[in-house]
């Protein structure tokens, strides 16, 4: 019964320390996908809002998560946009369209 806990303890820490890591990953790809589209991203944060099991192109098991974060063409509106990541590797993201108003 002790080593079913201790191997409990290990794989939560285990998805604790590489979900950190991960989220890391996903805030710089926010970053640089805000940047790409000449928006900035608000807060400096994302959130993970999905975690399942997903393949790569080895047929490798790995986590895909999905991150929401907002972003700001001026500063006063906010857009919601999302990314995926297998594993440390972007997938796909979305920002929505928007308009860029020149005063």
């Amino acid at each position: 019964m002790e080593i079913l806990l201790l191997l409990f303890l290990v794989i939560a820490a285990w998805l604790w320390l590489d979900s950190i890591s991960t989220r890391e990953t996903a805030v710089t790809n926010g970053s640089d996908l805000a940047k790409r589209c000449n928006l900035q991203l608000l807060d400096e944060t994302v959130a993970c809002s999905k975690l399942r099991i997903g393949r790569n192109t080895r047929g490798r098991v790995q986590l895909l998560r999905t991150y929401h974060f907002e972003v700001s063409a001026n500063g006063s509106d906010r857009l919601s946009c999302h990314l995926v990541l297998l594993g440390k590797q972007l997938q796909s993201w979305h920002i929505p369209a928007y308009q860029e108003v020149f005063n």
